[in-house]
């Protein structure tokens, strides 16, 4: 039984693990107030109050086809959006509720136009679903570590009943995986404290996730501390330990494995910025060097890179997030075979920057220049080719008069002679694509 839960859980994956760089999209409500998507918790906004950006709420240049055109030629395989984050506000016609966007001045179902627009430029998509919830009347507040009610003596000694929240969520759930067709990824939001496990009834919803849409792939959340890892590290995993490790903010110093060392499907979710809903005033922005060689250790490390861009009021992503997905894409476009189905080489981290695999094609990532050839260590007699993967250009592997004291190393260069120091072809990341030869 062990082996066939494997295969099963091996067969959702692989797509994931071929795609290895997504789009996370954070957008609500909480882009009108501008302080990212924590605004109702951190400044403990009552619903009276935040019931003004509702009413205002009205994305009239929301269009989800320049998204996905966007996330296309940044060279992202797959999108994931806030289909209702911790406010309980939903972007999809929900049948359970009010509070949602096509009763809102927009009219729309945000969630069903990005699901058409995304899929129609050939992207797998994902909904992110918060398992919190503060809007609605059964989910605690007072005493709560999040609630913006959690220090309000006015909610003191209020009775929840938590299984009319639980059915609630239960039932949205259910909607999204029933009325807005097949959905690739379903991203669980989060669990802590004893909110956690079969507090959500986890079992049931994954039974009930499962029988809806078999090949969907799930984060590791309804396990407290899942961005740590949780239980899909250990060798006994619960029905709701989930499909993949979802690390945030941060990239595994040497990725994601079990207690037997077995490695396992991992995705980092980073801000492009410094906040996942949009915030005006932040605009600490990572360069496309950056995200690049990030995604690249990503890849290295056998883990996929997930990066947000946060809309804003209008629906508009930000001219700074565009223009620097714009430059990743440039990149892509000629590097994306060491990324794409690659991961952990079978050779350690060279000193000049990385290494990605796929089968016998090793793709040397080189970050810094070198003095005199480029040092591929381990490497002699078992190069068959080396090629710049900027433009296809042959490289010769040669043994120059000053390498002969590293016998069993293999070195290049950019140009002749092969023992003089020249510039990187693309200081960001200048690929080489090695074939190995077969052992």
């Amino acid at each position: 039984m062990a082996n066939q839960l494997k295969s099963k859980e091996e067969k959702r994956t692989s797509w994931f693990m071929d795609a290895r760089f997504g789009m996370f999209i954070h957008w609500g409500l909480y882009a009108i107030p501008a302080r990212g998507e924590w605004v109702r918790s951190v400044e403990r906004i009552h619903k009276d109050e935040y019931q003004k950006f509702f009413d205002e709420f009205n994305p009239v240049h929301y269009e989800p086809r320049e998204w996905a055109k966007a996330a296309k030629e940044a060279g992202m395989k797959y999108a994931v959006l806030t289909a209702k984050h911790h406010d309980g506000f939903c972007l999809f016609d929900s049948q359970l509720t009010d509070y949602k966007s096509t009763q809102t001045k927009a009219g729309r179902d945000l969630v069903r136009e990005f699901l058409d627009a995304f899929r129609a430029e050939g992207l797998k998509v994902g909904l992110y679903y918060s398992l919190l919830d503060w809007y609605h009347d059964d989910y605690p507040a007072y005493g709560d570590a999040h609630h913006p009610m959690r220090d309000n003596e006015k909610y003191k000694g209020r009775y929840h009943h938590f299984n009319n929240y639980l059915e609630y969520m239960h039932g949205q759930v259910r909607e999204l995986l029933t009325n807005y067709g097949k959905i690739d990824i379903l991203w669980f939001d989060f669990s802590y404290g004893n909110m956690s496990g079969e507090t959500w009834k986890a079992t049931q919803l994954i039974e009930m996730v499962r029988s809806l849409q078999p090949h969907i792939i799930i984060d590791n959340r309804l396990d407290a501390n899942g961005e740590q890892g949780g239980s899909i590290k250990s060798g006994h995993q619960k029905p709701y330990s989930g499909d993949f490790a979802s690390p945030e903010q941060i990239i595994p110093p040497e990725g994601i494995v079990d207690t037997l060392g077995n490695p396992i499907p991992w995705e980092a979710c980073i801000t492009l910025n410094n906040n996942w809903g949009y915030c005006s005033r932040d605009k600490t922005y990572k360069s496309p060097k950056v995200v690049i060689r990030k995604l690249v250790e990503c890849v290295s490390k056998n883990g996929n890179l997930l990066l947000n861009v946060g809309p804003n009021a209008k629906g508009e992503i930000p001219k700074e997030s565009l223009e620097i997905l714009s430059e990743v894409g440039e990149w892509m476009k000629q590097n994306s075979e060491s990324i794409y189905a690659c991961g952990k080489s079978l050779y350690p981290k060279p000193e000049w920057g990385r290494y990605t695999q796929n089968g016998n094609l090793l793709y040397a990532h080189i970050f810094e220049e070198s003095v005199g050839p480029i040092n591929l260590k381990g490497l002699a007699g078992k190069v068959k080719k080396a090629s710049l993967l900027l433009d296809g250009s042959e490289l010769a592997i040669t043994r120059p008069w000053n390498v002969s004291e590293f016998p069993d190393d293999a070195f290049t260069n950019f140009s002749e002679p092969a023992h003089f120091s020249f510039p990187l072809p693309d200081e960001i990341d200048t690929v080489i694509e090695i074939e190995l030869l077969e052992e």
